[in-house]
């Protein structure tokens, strides 16, 4: 099937709005055996508008059109969808009914605007849109089916997951039974991973199952999508693949599906009904900012202290004197004293050192890291390389991963892709 993508609107055009909704459609039909052929980008003007669709229409098999179903003059999609499809406007007043209901739960009259929105083109399908007022539609224009959504993200997103993508898989014959494995790493390169994992879907051999892996600094996402009969036929498929994926990889998996590496780190320590406090030097609080807002950190993160260099670092967790700068050991010493001013049962520090100049290829910081548990400390120290952004957020996964290599009994010690091989721990 060939699908192609149309993102209207002048600001996506001009880049002052960074399509990340283009991204995520693409992400989500790869995800289950569906790919673009083209992408268009075009902004808020009829004639330019009209020839896309028309392109469009011409060479694809299923178009999805993202934006210009608001109720501004500026939002053309169904006028423009009507005129493309050479069919007239007509009001839809189960949806007008809709909108009118959506304002009035909110307390609130209807703008005239708004009305615009029930406009469709005649025979038009109605794509449903629980928690939004554009409406979205499908149509048929030249030899492809045309299926408008709208700009807002969280729309966009239940629209295509509930309504477009079934469609399109129906449409495109493919097997209905798809499902998508995901872990998540930190340590290792695409790359590598691929290097790693060299031949593991063929242990599959009629080609149902894909592996493939999306970046995200400084985790990478292996993905294994699976197509098959029904969830039995799907859970047959992949069980020997994910346990090959999980030896292969070992260690450097953090999480898998869903869950995410704070989120494991959480459980873990809710599990032995223990406390954690943090120390952070340079990351601006980001290591506290992913654990603190769970569910049920309450019960668990008793302290996060942010700091902006080594002086404030021992002032705040009360140890007298300035250190010997940032080491393995000033690590550990912060962290027992962490440990010990928090009265919590664990402790972790994450201090770094930048080097001068600016941002480089060749930029890097080292990294003293120390989780205190009872009366042990793990120390981690590393050199990060890839300017400041990168070794802040190198740090703080970093920092995460020790803590919960230290929860699972697992080595810290562990080289990854990201820091100079030269150094010594």
């Amino acid at each position: 099937m060939r699908i192609e993508v149309i993102c209207t609107g002048d600001e996506v055009l001009t880049g002052k709005t960074v399509n990340t909704n283009f991204t995520y459609i693409t992400q989500k039909l790869e995800d289950v055996g569906l790919a673009v052929k083209w992408e268009t980008t075009v902004g808020d003007d009829r004639d330019d508008l009209l020839l896309a669709f028309q392109l469009a229409g011409a060479r694809a098999d299923a178009v999805i059109v993202n934006g210009g179903l608001g109720p501004t003059v500026d939002d053309l999609s169904q006028e423009i969808a009507a005129k493309a499809a050479g069919v007239e406007l007509v009001l839809n007043e189960a949806w007008l009914a809709r909108m009118e209901a959506f304002f009035a739960r909110r307390s609130r009259v209807m703008p005239p605007s708004n009305r615009k929105q029930a406009l469709l083109p005649a025979g038009a399908e109605v794509l449903d849109n629980p928690i939004g007022t554009a409406c979205g539609f499908a149509v048929n224009i030249g030899k492809a089916r045309f299926h408008f959504t709208p700009g807002v993200p969280r729309e966009l997103r239940r629209m295509l997951e509930s309504e477009i993508i079934p469609r399109l898989l129906e449409t495109s014959g493919l097997q209905s039974a798809i499902y998508l494995k995901r872990f998540h790493s930190f340590g290792i390169g695409e790359s590598r991973a691929d290097t790693l994992l060299s031949g593991v879907a063929d242990l599959v051999p009629d080609g149902t199952v894909k592996l493939g892996f999306r970046a995200h600094y400084p985790q990478l996402e292996t993905k294994l999508a699976a197509r098959g009969r029904d969830m039995d036929d799907l859970r047959r498929k992949l069980a020997p693949v994910e346990q090959e994926v999980r030896k292969r990889l070992g260690h450097y998996i953090v999480a898998e599906d869903d869950r995410t590496l704070e989120g494991v780190i959480l459980d873990e320590l809710a599990r032995r009904e223990a406390t954690l406090t943090t120390v952070e030097m340079f990351t601006g609080g980001q290591i506290a900012g992913r654990i603190a807002h769970l569910p049920g950190a309450e019960k668990v993160f008793r302290r996060g202290i942010v700091t902006r260099d080594l002086c404030d670092v021992f002032a705040a967790v009360g140890l007298d004197g300035r250190g010997d700068g940032i080491t393995c050991e000033s690590a550990e010493a912060v962290a027992r004293a962490a440990q010990r001013h928090a009265g919590s049962t664990h402790a972790l520090a994450v201090l770094i050192d930048l080097d001068e100049g600016a941002d480089r290829l060749d930029f890097s910081g080292n990294v003293c890291i120390a989780v205190a548990a009872g009366g042990e400390t793990v120390p981690r120290r590393s050199r990060l390389v890839g300017g400041r952004d990168w070794v802040r957020l190198g740090a703080v996964e970093m920092g995460l991963d020790c803590l919960r290599r230290t929860l699972q009994g697992l080595p810290v010690s562990d080289r990854i892709d990201f820091e100079r091989v030269e150094e010594k721990n």
